[in-house]
């Protein structure tokens, strides 16, 4: 079995124990300008029922990429959100909506243009707890472990990650340093599922 064949095994098993929303993807890729250079390769090697979250940002032609990857999800049966953008998430007919911590208070007007799955960025207790106030579906805790996208940042670790799991009113997906090997560090922590950007690369 390959690291991300593991990693979606595990991702499930989270899910299971966690009795989570069957809306809720179990492992969720989100696409990186830097560090994902092919996210359409990426997304086509994820199982059916997984998610993807288009990043990029600031990326020139970032509609044009979610075109691509809007189709390839339809055909795969992958979840496609769109994160802070929710007039190219409706445009794209995505199934919902990321929105990066600083802009949580968005979920209300994500609602109202039914966007269906709405999930939020998290890094503390009182940003998840914010989350849960808002009626988001979900959140992507981070950085569990240490990670290149917030270089010299320190993990949570299991145990930390997992007591602020068990607090949360809302589902919470583990985001950061995410591969095979660290995943194995979190059952029984709570997580309704993983998020990956390198450990998910073809």
């Amino acid at each position: 079995m390959n690291d991300r064949a593991s990693l979606a095994n595990q991702a499930h098993a989270l899910k299971r124990a966690a009795r989570a929303d069957p809306r809720l993807p179990a492992l969720l890729l989100l696409t990186d300008e830097r560090r994902l250079p092919d996210p359409l390769a990426a997304a086509a090697a994820l199982p059916p029922g997984a998610g993807v979250i288009l990043r990029h940002y600031n990326a020139e032609g970032r509609e044009r990429l979610g075109r691509h990857l809007a189709r390839l999800c339809r055909r795969r049966g992958l979840l496609l959100l769109v994160a802070g953008d929710l007039a190219l998430a409706r445009r794209l007919g995505a199934a919902g909506v990321h929105l990066p911590e600083h802009r949580m208070a968005a979920v209300a007007a994500a609602r109202r243009h039914g966007l269906g799955l709405v999930t939020v960025a998290a890094h503390s207790q009182a940003a998840l707890a914010q989350a849960a106030r808002l009626g988001a579906d979900a959140a992507l805790l981070s950085p569990v472990f240490a990670t290149g996208s917030h270089p010299g940042a320190a993990g949570l670790g299991p145990l930390r990650f997992a007591g602020l799991v068990h607090a949360a009113a809302l589902p919470v997906y583990a985001l950061g340093g995410i591969n095979a090997a660290s995943a194995r560090r979190l059952r029984g922590g709570g997580a309704v599922g993983l998020a990956a950007i390198e450990a998910l690369r073809p």
